[in-house]
């Protein structure tokens, strides 16, 4: 008698299918996080101005309106320094440190960039967070770090998080890297961040594609919420 042998076939999954298995957007249980959309990065003339965030305002613009629309939470960082807590991050970019009076200012410099009390730190008026809308100040450029964002997302039951603003390769990628170390799911939405440099950008998504979150396009999101 001969013994037959089995064969086991086994179906290969590519990591993009795997991100989109494991990370899809939950009805009723998905979050929009707008990171650092504040005057210091998106105006300009600002010592740490991103010209190309300002090209993403029209595709947060339609995001916001969707998850309005569906009344799901929306919730904005700001990023805001203090030389009453004087960080290591204000060694790093003396940006942020108070401008001296007569001194030159711009990148490199200290130019009183996000300091507190200064009329840069606030989120665009085109992106204006509305009365009701979770404002997070961060000390940090991840906004989970020191931060009620956590306790805030889970009050609210929220798993999955869509994630725009800037810049892309520090306090977006920051973040996305706490929230993907908090069990988030996370989705980065590439026409809605931005950052400085185009090879940083492309550079900085593709590190997240293949380790911590989705990245898709602002259609894409608004077509796979169409149906909720």
């Amino acid at each position: 008698m001969t013994q037959g042998t089995a064969t086991t076939k086994t179906t290969h999954m590519t990591r993009d299918d795997a991100f989109r298995t494991a990370l899809p957007l939950a009805p009723g249980r998905t979050a929009l996080l707008v990171v650092d959309m504040q005057r210091a990065f998106v105006d300009p003339g600002q010592a740490m101005e991103v010209p190309s965030a300002r090209e993403t305002v029209p595709r947060i613009q339609e995001l916001l309106a969707i998850f309005r629309e569906k009344s799901l939470p929306v919730v904005f960082t700001e990023f805001t320094y203090s030389p009453a807590a004087p960080l290591l991050v204000g060694e790093l970019h003396p940006e942020h440190r108070p401008a001296p009076p007569g001194a030159p200012v711009g990148f490199g410099h200290p130019s009183s960039s996000c300091l507190a009390g200064e009329d840069n730190v606030p989120v665009i008026a085109d992106l204006a967070p509305r009365a009701d809308e979770l404002v997070v100040t961060k000390h940090y450029y991840d906004g989970f770090n020191g931060t009620v964002l956590d306790g805030a997302l889970r009050a609210r039951g929220v798993t999955t998080l869509v994630v725009t603003g800037t810049m892309t390769d520090i306090c977006v990628l920051a973040t996305v890297v706490g929230g993907f170390n908090r069990e988030y799911r996370m989705v980065v939405v590439e026409d809605a961040v931005a950052t400085r440099w185009p090879e940083i950008q492309r550079a900085t998504l593709d590190i997240v594609r293949r380790a911590y979150a989705r990245v898709v396009s602002a259609k894409e999101v608004a077509d796979e919420m169409a149906p909720w």
